[in-house]
């Protein structure tokens, strides 16, 4: 079961000691959600998971140990030899199985005395750089490498240039609740329409990000909202499998994330908000100028004669002035 979602396993926990990149706690957690959405397992499944389990239980941190405990405490179909780890007794008829205590969790942030209202980040995102400059970092931004990726993030955060305003904290707790669960439930769809609403990206945009296969697009997403960075990788191993199963790819977006700072994410995020600008501007760009060219031939045409067609004018004769 595991070693099927996750090939490179022990190259990954090898490369994560000796680089400083600990995903133990994100993969103790992923492990066990995907062992707990089945109800039955095969003996191989079962002797793999209490494997891997048991060798990361005692290596992550207290909050990680407490919430794998309480998932796998009300679980049915627990393994023994985790349930000893864990300190869980097995469940007996009449006897309900004891739940691990709550997590304590931290007061929420006070919420700013005035949120500013969709129209007004939209309003502070245009006039953060010309849209043509947006346009040209959007474009620079996909077209380039990985390593060229990294670069362009880096000097992003040294640049002039002025970032988007912040995502309100409220807003951005709830968008990264309900991404990770799209994540998990692999819903592109859905994800794709809660992150370009979040980060207040049109549906093109928010596409590109989700669709781009070097992950870099996502990791700066995800930045611009401030997501932890655990659930970061949680949504690197569900919804992107192609870097998910891949030890140096998840571990280089790990550490480019890692080392993201929030003014180049927020740089970058009104690049891709004023790029949009830039597009609908060429978009009608021509229509504009055959509309120009079709007033000044109207203004340049010669005057119809006043007479209807076919008449024929008077001729005067004589002195007199009279008509013949």
């Amino acid at each position: 079961m595991a070693k099927s979602l996750f090939p490179g396993f022990d190259g990954l926990m090898t490369l994560s000691r000796r680089e400083g990149v600990d995903i133990r706690p994100t993969l103790l957690r992923v492990l066990t959600d995907l062992y707990v959405q089945a109800s039955t397992h095969s003996d191989d499944e079962q002797r793999q998971f209490v494997e891997l389990v048991t060798r990361l239980i005692d290596q992550v941190d207290d909050a990680t140990r407490a919430a794998v405990k309480a998932r796998l405490a009300i679980y049915p179909s627990t393994p023994t030899p985790i349930m000893q780890k864990l300190g869980l007794t097995a469940a007996q008829e009449g006897r309900r199985i004891p739940l691990a205590r709550e997590i304590p969790t931290p007061a929420p942030a006070p919420a700013p005395a005035r949120t500013p209202t969709g129209a007004e980040l939209r309003m502070a995102a245009n006039m953060a750089m010309q849209p043509k400059d947006a346009a040209e970092i959007h474009d620079m931004f996909f077209r380039a490498s990985a390593s060229e990726r990294a670069q362009i993030l880096h000097n992003l955060a040294e640049t002039p240039l002025k970032a988007a305003p912040r995502i309100p904290t409220v807003r951005a707790k709830r968008a990264i609740q309900i991404l990770e669960m799209a994540a998990i439930a692999n819903d592109v769809a859905n994800f794709t329409l809660e992150l370009g609403d979040s980060l207040i990206l049109p549906s093109r945009v928010a596409a590109e990000i989700v669709d781009d296969p070097g992950g870099e697009a996502l990791a700066v997403a995800a930045r611009a909202l401030d997501m932890p960075s655990p659930n970061f990788q949680r949504i690197l191993l569900f919804f992107k499998p192609e870097i998910g199963t891949s030890v140096n790819n998840v571990y280089r977006l790990s550490r480019l994330y890692d080392r993201l700072s929030d003014r180049s994410a927020l740089v970058m995020l009104a690049a891709w908000r004023g790029s949009t600008l830039a597009v609908t501007r060429a978009k009608y760009q021509s229509s504009l100028h055959d509309s120009e060219r079709q007033r000044a031939r109207g203004a340049s045409s010669p005057s119809r004669p006043a007479g209807q067609p076919g008449s024929v004018p008077g001729i005067r004769t004589g002195t007199g002035g009279s008509d013949r």
